[in-house]
């Protein structure tokens, strides 16, 4: 009875596994076919933002402009005016949108180039005061490790100590003026409407 019912068991067993195999398979064929509908589907609508806006022609919010039927039902004397009026317009000069989208491209540049030298001088300050504050550690602790030199230095120590740290408030007072005119211009350059990655 034992046999039998182990028999049963291990035969019950295989089927539930065959079964899941089998689901498990089917599973990944769909799976499979949901990513290539998926990847055939047309593209999101395009998101626009300050980046990535068209300079040169207008954004439509609408869409296409649709193509309206031409009214078949007008004469030809009524169509030579039309004609006569777009050969006219031809003729004159439009006016360039290019140069004003330039001109903005051309100032946004130059917002960029400012703001990246001072980000330069930035970075040159801020590493002139860390190379100022470690080489006086360094000279503190060769001072204050020597007592001997300590007792027989002690005034001049005072003076030069003195002296670190008015350079030091000097520098840190150039840094501090630094980081202000930055923020101070990317403020000015975002009036101006440059787009924030060109003012970070």
């Amino acid at each position: 009875m034992k046999r039998i019912a182990a028999v049963w068991l291990g035969g019950t067993i295989l089927l539930l596994l065959t079964v899941t195999l089998a689901g498990a398979q089917t599973l990944g064929d769909y799976a499979r076919e949901a990513r290539k509908e998926k990847a055939q589907k047309a593209p999101a609508a395009k998101h626009f933002d300050n980046d990535n806006l068209p300079k040169t022609e207008h954004l439509s919010i609408v869409g296409q402009a649709e193509a309206k039927p031409a009214d078949t039902s007008s004469t030809d004397s009524e169509a030579k005016p039309d004609e006569s009026a777009q050969s006219a317009d031809a003729k004159q000069p439009k006016p360039k949108k290019g140069d004003a989208a330039s001109d903005k491209d051309d100032a946004a540049q130059e917002w960029k180039k400012q703001i990246t030298d001072q980000k330069d001088q930035i970075d040159l300050l801020s590493r002139e005061l860390d190379v100022m504050e470690r080489e006086y550690r360094m000279r503190a602790a060769a001072f204050y490790a020597d007592a001997g030199n300590r007792l027989r230095n002690q005034a001049d120590w005072d003076k030069q100590d003195a002296q670190y740290k008015l350079q030091v408030a000097d520098k840190q007072k150039a840094l501090d003026d630094a980081k202000q005119k930055l923020e101070d211009m990317q403020e000015r350059a975002r009036k101006a409407g440059v787009p924030s990655a060109q003012r970070e």
